[in-house]
């Protein structure tokens, strides 16, 4: 699908508008706007947009829960769809994402469903909600869905926030140790080099490698960069092969110290999005289906995907849950329980409560954990060069 910018006058209004549609090719484009409503002056191709123009077009996930937050009150007021759309984006301040709900209440005034409106803006409403919006259509409970989401959204962001701010200290230090490095190996070190010549003494070995090291700094700056970005380029495409994609997901579920708040948060995720899709009449299997790919893990997603198969063929959600190994136990349990019940949605909903509470014990835990790590880290590494021009200049003064 290519996005295409138009201009074109509202045939019930009169008034000129402008925006963008996303289409097979210009005519389709052309054909879509009619269909809208819309008698189309203009419709050309949008150019290939920059890293940065890409990032501001981009909505972020703060605009989608304001969008989503608001649109479920209007909603839940009884206004119609295409004012309470209207309404929202008269309101919203993000340029990104008035054009989506501009686009979206186009649709929906050519008389095309709320979901297949949403549907068209797949780079901003992920499958989970495009079910969401699907099932509370059909079902009536629109405003009611649309809250669930909102909820689950916040949910989702304040969790990641939290990962972001147990990771952005290490990320700092890491980043001082590093520049104190570089700094010491390309200014201090080759003084004491120049120190030592001048005297006509030999150098200790270990300050030896330190300046062998700051020479290859100085003249080879050029090949580490090269070879750094080489790598993180090799990197980023070999991750988006099947094989790398299976590779960095195996990883997160199994390096030390992060597996266990990675497993927590995949099963958090995974009984919340399956609560919300439930509890709005999605049928079993079709929850499982898109639970599955709302993990953003391909390994995660496979076993989600074979309990679904279970399911299929006649098992219960919670035989077909256990024995797995990245399914945490409390999750079949629970489900277990809510089976019996007939309160499948509320136990999924308990357990993924507790997984987001273990989730933010774990984070706070990992903080502690590696404070007093990167301490040691940058004693060892900023003690062994201090080390290194401290123990020649030493030497020196004893001689004298």
């Amino acid at each position: 699908m290519k996005r295409f910018i138009y201009k074109a006058k509202d045939t019930k209004t009169g008034k000129n508008v402008k925006g963008s549609i996303q289409a097979e090719n210009e005519r389709t484009a052309g054909k879509l706007l009619i269909e809208q409503g819309y008698m189309p002056t203009l419709v050309t191709e949008e150019s290939a947009e920059g890293f940065l123009q890409k990032m501001r077009n981009k909505v972020s996930a703060k605009d989608r829960i304001v969008f989503t937050r608001q649109f479920s009150t209007l909603i839940g007021a009884g206004l119609p769809l295409s004012n309470s759309l209207r309404t929202v984006a008269d309101q919203t301040e993000s340029k990104p994402m008035k054009s989506v709900i501009e686009n979206i209440l186009a649709s929906v005034e050519a008389g095309k469903s709320l979901g297949v409106a949403f549907s068209q803006h797949p780079d901003v409403f992920d499958n989970v909600y495009l079910s969401l919006i699907d099932a509370g259509e059909m079902s009536g409970t629109l405003d009611d869905s649309l809250r669930r989401l909102a909820e689950q959204q916040e949910r989702d962001a304040e969790i990641m926030s939290k990962i972001r701010g147990a990771m952005t200290y290490p990320m700092i230090v890491l980043m001082v140790i590093f520049g104190v490095i570089i700094f010491m190996m390309i200014v201090v070190v080759p003084q004491v080099e120049n120190l030592y010549k001048d005297l006509g003494q030999e150098l200790p070995t270990l300050t030896l490698i330190m300046v062998a090291l700051a020479n290859f700094l100085i003249n080879f700056w050029w090949l580490i960069i090269l070879l750094g970005g080489g790598t993180v380029w090799l990197l980023l495409q070999f991750r988006k092969t099947d094989v790398g994609t299976k590779f960095f997901a195996r990883l997160k579920l199994h390096v030390p110290m992060f597996n266990g708040m990675f497993r927590r948060l995949y099963m958090a995720r995974f009984a919340r999005t399956a609560q919300i899709l439930l509890a709005t009449g999605v049928p079993m299997l079709d929850t499982l289906r898109i639970a599955g790919n709302a993990m953003n893990n391909v390994i995660v997603n496979e076993q989600i995907q074979e309990v679904m198969t279970k399911v299929k063929a006649g098992k219960s959600l919670s035989s077909s849950l256990k024995e797995r190994d990245y399914i945490l136990p409390l999750v079949p349990q629970m489900a277990s329980i809510g089976e019996e019940s007939g309160k499948v949605d509320e136990m999924l909903g308990k357990s993924a409560q507790v997984y987001e509470d273990e989730l933010d014990e774990k984070i706070r835990t990992l903080s502690t954990m590696i404070e007093p790590l990167l301490m040691v880290v940058m004693a060892v590494l900023v003690g062994g060069i201090v080390g290194a021009i401290l123990f020649p200049i030493y030497s020196l003064v004893n001689s004298v």
